[in-house]
């Protein structure tokens, strides 16, 4: 289906960070971008829509994003997943690409990186349909 918009989850705790990322996103060929506070959350959005790409915080209260994007990687491979962190050392970088993450940014450090990678994906994403 060319031209069709894609689906974007953010899932982080903090309401600025997510509003942040949607203010970003928003100039993009996407669905309004769907947002959840915890894992709980997330996994409701998955089981309702599907979801073209993640961004995953690692800590949230409950279950981290290490837990979530397990799942994802699980029950819906074709997801795109991107940690998005303050715990930008090489441990947590390393993690999560070994755990199957397609990129992570740092925060405070790779924001802007966030835009340039949306609009790579949105291409590709429409490519494939």
């Amino acid at each position: 289906m060319p031209g069709s918009k894609l689906t974007v989850l953010v899932v982080d705790d903090s309401v600025m960070f997510r509003q942040r990322v949607i203010c970003l996103l928003n100039d993009r060929n996407l669905n309004p971008v769907l947002q959840a506070c915890n894992y709980e959350e997330a996994v409701n959005w998955l089981l309702q829509t599907e979801v073209h790409l993640a961004l995953l915080d690692i800590s949230m209260p409950g279950k981290n994003g290490i837990e979530l994007l397990k799942l994802i990687r699980c029950r819906y491979p074709g997801t795109k997943v991107w940690m998005i962190s303050n715990h930008a050392d090489e441990y947590y970088k390393q993690l999560c690409l070994s755990t199957g993450a397609d990129y992570f940014f740092d925060k405070s450090l790779d924001f802007e990186e966030i835009e340039n990678r949306t609009s790579m994906i949105c291409n590709e994403i429409q490519n494939q349909n």
